[in-house]
This record gives structure tokens, sequence and C-alpha cells, in this order.
């Protein structure tokens, strides 16, 4: 009778398999006391990511772009997450409300580990009706607004041995489609900057991703609600993934879509 840890047994491989596991649970980061800003952390994939960090234990900073939805989303977090969640406002395509949002974040929280850069705005119309006003918004917010925070947080973070930053982008940043001339040049640009810095900054011990998601579930999306669509959670749980995997490990970008959109 064949042993049943024999080399290629069932027992043999989930012996093996289990191994692995271990080994890799192991090695991921432990999130616990890490610290984290989240940019447009009120609603949406923002509110998700943030939520799904506390519950590993990190402190964060969140913003919003009112004192109001700000202090909102902090009172409502607190109840669950007392002395490790804070918010402000802030608007981030103004540099000098990033500069205040940064130093407010390294009062309470001591450090900067990770960055999510998410606040983000769409506004879609053919090239001949888009406003220079929604023009201008849209690449100050999605684009030159995280340039800001960058350009805040990285030093902090090379002075403190290394860091993480993971920039929302969208599928519309390889995928351009008609309405989108705005919005596409503002998340083709972001991919483009946020894979130049990663090059730049990858020695510093700085870890740099993107996630490029496709139809989700909130209120940003200028479709309606939906089951098929992406669940904010669902980039929760890719910011998450990400952030813990060990130090020596970098996943440069995610795409991420629905399984069964619309035929």
């Amino acid at each position: 009778m064949a042993s049943s840890t024999a080399p290629g047994s069932p027992a043999r491989r989930s012996f093996h398999l289990a191994g692995i596991l271990l080994h890799y649970t192991t090695m991921k980061n432990s999130l616990t006391d890490k610290t984290a800003i989240i940019t447009g952390g009120t609603r949406g994939i923002g509110r998700a990511i943030v939520e799904r960090l506390l519950a590993e234990g990190v402190k964060v900073v969140l913003c919003g772009q009112s004192d109001e939805s700000a202090q909102r989303a902090c009172e409502e977090l607190t109840a669950r997450h007392a002395g490790r969640v804070f918010a402000r406002k802030c608007d981030v395509s103004q540099p000098d409300e990033v500069h205040a949002l940064v130093h407010f974040a390294e009062q309470k929280l001591g450090r900067i580990d990770i960055l999510v850069n998410n606040a983000g705005v769409g506004m879609f119309a053919p090239v001949e009706q888009l406003t220079p006003a929604q023009w201008h918004r849209m690449i100050d917010l999605n684009l030159s607004g995280v340039y800001y925070c960058c350009h805040e947080v990285i030093p902090r973070m090379k002075a403190a041995g290394g860091g993480y930053i993971i920039n929302i982008s969208s599928l519309a940043g390889k995928n351009p489609f008609a309405g989108g001339a705005g919005y596409n040049a503002s998340k083709f640009g972001l991919n483009g900057f946020t894979e130049a810095m990663m090059l730049d900054h990858r020695q510093d011990n700085i870890r740099v991703s993107y996630i490029m998601p496709g139809s989700v579930d909130t209120q940003f999306s200028h479709g309606s609600p939906a089951a098929w669509k992406i669940a904010p959670e669902d980039i929760a749980e890719v910011v998450v993934t990400l952030v813990a995997l060990p130090q020596r490990t970098l996943v440069s970008r995610v795409e991420i879509r629905p399984l069964k959109p619309p035929k």
C-alpha cells in the first residue's frame, strides 16, 4: 500500500501547500500601528479603503472637500476606531491645503507610512462641449493633486526609511472612450506619472503602485448602480494586499474589472 505521505500523494500536496501558505503569512508585513493618509476618504472607494485599513490596525487621516463631510465620516468611524482616525478638509488641487493636510497628519500620526491618492472627479463631454473650467478641474484634481500629495510626502517617507504610495487610477487611463477626453487625459497622465515616480524612488524603499478599476458601484460612476459592478470594498482589499506584501516585492500596477459586464 502506498504511503499517505508518498511524493505526489494528496496528503503530501496538502502539507506542501500549507507550508507555502504559512511561509507567506509569516512574511507578510503587519499593518498594525502603521499610518496612512487617504485622500477623498469620505465616501466610495476612499471610504472603503479607510475602513479596511482601520480593520487591519492602521491609524488613518482622511480628507474630504468640505469640513462637514470630513468630520461626519470621522465621527461615524470613531465609534469603532476611537483614537485611530482623524479627518480634515482638503482640496488636493490646492498646494497650500495639501501642505496643511500633511502637517496635520504628522501631528496626529507621528509619521506617514502609506499614502493613497484616491480623490478625483470625472466630467464627461465631447471636447467642443467640455469647458475650460471642467478641463482644469479634472487635470488639477486627478493629476496635479496627486503630484502635490506625493511631493509633500516623499521627503518624509525617505527620512523615515520608506513607505508605500498607491494611486487610484482607472482603466480609462489606458482605454479612451467617447466623451472622456478630459478624464482620459488626466488618468493617462496619472499612469505615466506613477510609473516614473516608482523608478525615481524604488531605491529609497518607497514602493509605488497604481490601481486601474473598471466600473465601480459608487456615486462617482456616471452610470446607475448595478450588482455587476466592482464593489468599493474589492478595491480596498487590493490596497491591503499590496501594502501587506513583503518589503522586497512590488506590484507596480493592477487592472481590475467586473467579471460579467452587460453584453
